[in-house]
């Protein structure tokens, strides 16, 4: 068999893309997209947080996955296209290939380095399972049409990423998965779902004591003054993370540390000390929450499980 089949589907306009960023960066208060996070050095940070003592969500639903993998498997089926949305280096899917025997494997991801070096990783493990990746910016549209076989396929999203969508843009985004379902019977999604928690867990989650976290997330100005020669100076904001509880959701940002100022094209941003930039949110969801939103999305045939402890929930939707 060849190498990985891979398709980029990043929609390139550098011009429209730079107009996006400045916008967002000129206004009060100023926003940077949480997609900026996910150069080559902040994948690599993103797995370190993975790791960490304070970061609950990725052992939590592990520990989830291996004790209702069979259940889980019988509920889904063998024999499905595999198609693993936010695949990152791939590991959280590893686990399920040899229970759920799918006909191909589809790696979606908006970090095409890391998708493709993963695939390659994969490769001599699974010799006879086709396998593909997809570089997309899924957030804005899930291009599938011309990858996906007619054949039934699962829907794989775990990790909790759903939470970066606000409510109303995740049920537009499980739509779009639920349509591509409906065109091919027998097709469902894996999902899962990080629950409402004490306050202090959710804190130190987003906002660790060794600051990786806080190194993530000011990556992102290291990130934008190499892709776009701007001039942050990087050191310059501090990481701010919390859970807003009226909101249900996690904030991450970056405050100046003092008064500073910066060129965006022409224009003059001012940033007073204390002033903010909106990364990154992650909603979190009590588990009838979010069978409303999965059901709002067309899905009707759905299951849970429950991590034991901790908050956190996977669902199969049908």
């Amino acid at each position: 068999m060849d190498g990985p089949l891979l398709i980029d589907r990043l929609a390139f306009d550098p011009e429209a893309e730079r107009r996006e960023l400045m916008a967002g960066l000129l206004r009060e208060p100023a926003s940077i997209p949480p997609k900026y996070f996910y150069d080559e050095l902040g994948c690599a940070i993103y797995g370190a947080i993975c790791r960490l003592p304070e970061y609950y969500p990725t052992r939590t639903e592990v520990e989830l996955f291996q004790a209702r993998r069979l259940e889980i498997a019988q509920a889904i089926g063998p024999g499905r296209q595999f198609v693993d949305l936010g695949a990152g280096d791939c590991c959280k899917a590893k686990g399920w290939l040899p229970f759920l025997e799918p006909t191909r494997y589809v790696a979606v991801d908006i970090a095409m380095h890391e998708i493709a070096a993963a695939l390659e990783r994969m490769a001599p493990d699974f010799p006879g399972l086709e396998l593909a990746g997809v570089a997309t910016d899924f957030s804005r549209a899930l291009e599938l049409d011309g990858v996906l076989t007619e054949s039934p396929a699962l829907f794989f999203y775990p990790g909790s990423s759903i939470g970066n969508f606000t409510p109303v843009e995740a049920r537009s985004f499980l739509a779009r998965v639920h349509r591509y379902c409906v065109a091919r019977p027998g097709s469902s999604l894996l999902i899962g779902v990080d629950g409402k928690k004490d306050k202090s867990l959710l804190d130190a989650a987003y906002d660790d004591a060794l600051g990786i976290t806080a190194a993530f997330n000011r990556n992102a100005l290291r990130h934008l003054n190499a892709k776009f020669g701007l001039g942050f100076d990087v050191n310059g904001f501090s990481h701010v993370g919390f859970y807003n509880e009226a909101e249900g959701r996690i904030e991450m940002h970056l405050e100046s540390l003092r008064e500073q100022s910066l060129l965006l094209d022409g224009q003059e941003r001012r940033f007073a000390a204390g002033e903010r930039i909106h990364t990154e949110n992650s909603y979190k969801y009590a588990p009838d929450e979010f069978e409303a939103v999965l059901r709002d999305a067309g899905f009707g045939s759905i299951r849970r499980w429950d991590a034991a402890g901790v908050a956190y929930s996977v669902f199969h939707a049908a």
